[in-house]
């Protein structure tokens, strides 16, 4: 997502669309299914608090039915205060245009419209989602369709095998340019058109572009009464087990010898003498290779890429940082954060810190808050201190799925 000057930095809001009766999931006591209780709390609340956890969003307006007003406060109940709630209309579509109306004049450059009912959205989904939006450009996360597709005829009998190639499920949140899904919506609502099935749909007809990302399976919408039973059964499990968070630290040194540059972090910085090693010598990478390795407890880095072998002599260390990723996310990891430090008495390592954060957050596929690269001297002590070499120390956390054994 392009930027702005931090004075004038890109407003992103959310829409969150929770003004249905549900009827599929049958009735209930508690209510619309976006009030049902899963995990002992209503689905709307683990929506709208995982929009609130986000800090790329600046503003939540929250669409429900003109008879849900109770029923809204009781289900955010101390949280209810930060989100701006709204009434909606007749269906879906027009509901979604009266919240985005609900932000006109507040100067928002970005928005993303979510069902309510889809409590699972995860914080890299969203980051995601919000990173590939552009001023001209709606995101779309989708899964590729993975079933065999049949079409079939009004006597139920099947006429023909749809390919499935280029098809994929949409999912939400779909994210848009303020101004234009705005204007799309009001064209639609002009023509007298409500038989969109979604915002992308809108997108598409008023020729907004929308592009694809990756979805999540977790991001499920929650539509019949069996749906909202499993939910409640994933989050109960989930209050009674641990979560399988690993910590991996590496410790990489290289010493000086004559050259015109350093490479550090995937970023080469012009200097009087280069680091003598096989590959480029990239001490922060190498440390931070060994740091995801050893979440998977994967050995280190010269298992995988030996200095003996002639193959890696002069290679980018940006190939043995993604190679850790690939077996991190072979094992469905997560990574959570990456830590940096460097240790030298030169170069200067500040002026190079954002495009060192740029190429991390490109290996590891991250966002770059949770990229930290910190710079320091050994004070004139030491090897470092005589400005022999230079060190890295580095430390990364992984998010595994299941839990901790008992």
């Amino acid at each position: 997502m392009p930027a702005k000057t931090d004075d004038n930095k890109l407003r992103v809001a959310a829409v969150i669309v929770a003004a249905g009766r549900g009827e599929r999931a049958g009735q209930s006591v508690e209510g619309p299914k976006q009030y049902r209780r899963i995990g002992g709390e209503a689905v709307l609340m683990h929506t709208v608090r995982a929009f609130l956890g986000c800090p790329m969003i600046d503003q939540i307006v929250v669409v429900i039915h003109k008879e849900d007003g109770a029923l809204f406060a009781q289900a955010l109940g101390d949280i209810a205060d930060k989100v701006k709630a709204v009434t909606g209309g007749p269906t879906r579509q027009e509901s979604t245009r009266l919240g985005l109306l609900a932000l006109d004049n507040a100067g928002i450059d970005h928005v993303l419209i979510h069902d309510g009912v889809r409590p699972f959205i995860a914080a890299d989904l969203l980051e995601r989602v919000i990173f590939n939006l552009t001023p001209h450009i709606g995101v779309l996360p989708v899964l590729a369709v993975s079933d065999t597709l049949k079409a079939a005829g009004p006597d139920a009998m099947v006429s023909a095998t749809v390919p499935r190639a280029g098809l994929y499920a949409a999912q939400t949140p779909q994210a848009f340019p303020y101004q234009p899904i705005l204007d799309a919506h009001n064209a639609a609502y002009a023509a007298g058109r409500s038989d969109f099935t979604d915002d992308s749909a809108i997108a598409e007809w008023h020729s907004l572009p929308v592009r694809i990302v990756e979805g999540s399976a977790d991001n499920t919408k929650l539509t019949w009464a069996k749906d909202i039973e499993m939910a409640d059964d994933r989050l109960s499990q989930k209050q009674f087990s641990f979560p399988d968070v690993r910590t991996g630290n590496g410790y990489d040194v290289h010493a000086f010898e004559p050259g015109d540059g350093v490479w550090l972090a995937g970023v080469f910085i012009p200097h009087d003498r280069k680091l003598s090693g096989h590959s480029d010598a990239d001490v922060a990478l190498h440390a931070l290779t060994d740091a995801l390795l050893a979440t998977r407890g994967a050995g280190d880095i010269g298992t995988h890429f030996p200095p003996s072998d002639p193959q890696w002599k002069g290679a980018a260390s940006h190939i043995f940082v993604e190679h850790a990723v690939k077996i991190v996310k072979e094992a469905g990891g997560r990574i959570a954060n990456a830590d940096i430090t460097l240790i030298c008495e030169a170069p200067k390592v500040g002026p190079h810190r954002e495009a060192m954060t740029a190429a991390l957050a490109k290996m590891l596929g991250i966002t770059p808050d949770r990229i930290s690269i910190k710079a320091t001297t050994n004070e004139k002590l030491g090897f470092i201190g005589r400005e022999e070499g230079i060190a890295a120390i580095a430390t990364a956390s992984v998010i595994y799925p299941g839990g901790l054994p008992e």
